[in-house]
């Protein structure tokens, strides 16, 4: 059986043990078994959160974000003209999500920070893969997850840099897929690497896979771009202490450093430019529509990353090294 054959039987159980989720059987219906790790508390609990740790011992995605809320996030996403209608589900995502509740994915912290850990990494997914504009019926806020691939590509996106580590694959493009689209053969290889998947040979598997989609999205959300720097998921949650040269680059903890770890300079310190307010207003969409409030988003400062110099500039700069 091949590499994403095994994958997709992984995906498969996982999907027939979400099942329950989607008749209504919530996190509050499953026993948390319990246990303590060298004094540490840590826990067990159903499918969703089946390795043991301390994250377990939280309440789960499925506790607080259910069929009905994914559905009002991504309304339109099955309208005739989207362009991935039947592909997304709520299924799929909590299949992926539960790979990762184990390791905090929306299971750090209070309730709060948990359902705002959701809304923001949704939020980056919306404004990636919504086809919504300003007089779209429902506004252009209610089309995330209106594509799952980019519909013209401009280039196959292969670097003969990684030809040695990550070549391309004769006739293959690796044009943007997913929920936070990827893009170029090494970071395909890279993800495919991470997720036991050979996406380097086959990166169509993430068009064609809503649950394997989610699943690297969320990888990216939770993994660093480089060892010495934090992921999307630490600065969000406050895993991050910001060094003197962060605090000089005006890197600061919350959302808008999620924008800086996942796009850089493509986003961030380029003022407030179209890209940006886009992703933070479906950010904050999603926490009124969660029932949140966009209110807790926080401090201007923390929500935006206008001012911010990357982590990883494409252009080398003096202050923004970490």
């Amino acid at each position: 059986m091949g590499e994403m054959g095994k994958a997709i039987w992984v995906i498969l159980a996982m999907a027939v043990l979400a099942s329950g989720v989607m008749d209504g059987v919530h996190g509050d219906d499953t026993k948390t078994l319990v246990k303590k790790v060298k004094g540490e508390k840590v826990c067990l609990k159903g499918w969703e959160c089946n390795t043991w740790s301390k994250y377990c011992c939280n309440e789960t995605i499925s506790d607080f974000f259910q069929t009905y809320q994914f559905e009002n996030l991504f309304s339109k996403r099955n309208s005739p003209v989207a362009h991935a209608v039947s592909f997304w589900d709520y299924q799929s995502f909590i299949t992926a999500a539960a790979l990762y509740e184990p390791l905090g994915f929306g299971t750090t912290g209070g309730k709060l920070m948990q359902m705002k850990e959701v809304a923001a990494f949704l939020g980056h997914v919306g404004a990636k893969t919504s086809c919504g504009y300003g007089v779209a019926t429902g506004g252009p806020l209610a089309w995330g997850l209106c594509y799952n691939k980019e519909m013209s590509p401009s280039q196959s996106y292969c670097d003969d840099y990684y030809k040695l580590t990550f070549p391309c694959s004769p006739g293959v493009e690796y044009y943007g897929r997913g929920a936070l689209p990827i893009y170029w053969n090494y970071n395909y290889g890279a993800i495919g690497e991470a997720l036991k998947v050979d996406l380097l040979n086959h990166p169509e598997y993430i068009e064609q896979n809503a649950t394997l989609a989610f699943q690297a999205a969320i990888h990216m959300w939770m993994s660093s771009v480089k060892k010495s720097q934090p992921s999307a998921h630490d600065v969000f949650v406050g895993h991050w202490k910001p060094t003197k040269n962060d605090t000089l680059a005006k890197r600061v903890p919350g959302f808008g450093a999620t924008m800086n770890i996942l796009y850089g300079d493509q986003v961030c310190g380029q003022g407030d430019i179209d890209d940006m307010n886009t992703i933070i207003s479906h950010y904050q969409y999603y926490l009124d529509l969660m029932g949140v409030g966009r209110d807790e988003a926080g401090p201007h400062d923390n929500v935006t990353c206008a001012e911010q110099v990357a982590f990883n500039p494409t252009k080398p700069s003096s202050s923004s090294s970490s």
